[in-house]
């Protein structure tokens, strides 16, 4: 078994929409980024391949790529997962932290538990979500960002 973290923040921008685990939520602002900035996935995916000894998605999906522009992070989240499965690993189950002050994301953690699900073949009972405020500390407590933290473990089927 093998354990990997991630964690990214993204600062909040007028005119963008706000994507956090796949699903559009109604903002006035949106998260800033080169792709669609869905924070929550871009965590998880460091998780994955921190989990698999493998690099960074700044080393698979560089932000001075044209192609990344606007592309949505449920795609490179299935990317990641096709990479790990090329390694023979499974993943055994995600935790995820959304660290905001707003909006409040209960609403919308089914719907982000069905795209993860979906994108790295993992039962929703084995994905945690949830979230919790900054208590008014730092960019994400005054309202500027959306932080995430995320931890995976993955088990790599045994080479005969």
């Amino acid at each position: 078994m093998y354990i990997g973290f991630g964690y990214d923040a993204h600062r909040l921008k007028k005119g963008r929409e706000l994507i956090l685990g796949g699903v559009k939520i109604v903002a006035s602002e949106g998260l800033d980024g080169h792709s669609d900035a869905d924070v929550l996935i871009h965590a998880l995916m460091d998780a994955l391949l921190g989990a698999a000894g493998l690099n960074d998605i700044g080393h698979f999906f560089p932000d001075t790529d044209p192609k990344y522009k606007d592309v949505s992070s449920i795609s490179l989240l299935e990317y990641v997962y096709k990479k790990l499965k090329k390694q023979k690993f499974s993943v055994n189950n995600v935790d995820i932290t959304v660290i905001a002050e707003a909006p409040k994301i209960c609403p919308f953690i089914n719907d982000m538990k069905e795209n993860i699900s979906k994108a790295i073949e993992l039962k929703k009972e084995r994905i945690g979500i949830k979230a919790t405020t900054n208590e008014k500390m730092g960019f994400v407590g005054r309202g500027k960002g959306i932080a995430v933290a995320a931890v995976a473990s993955i088990s790599q089927e045994k080479k005969r």
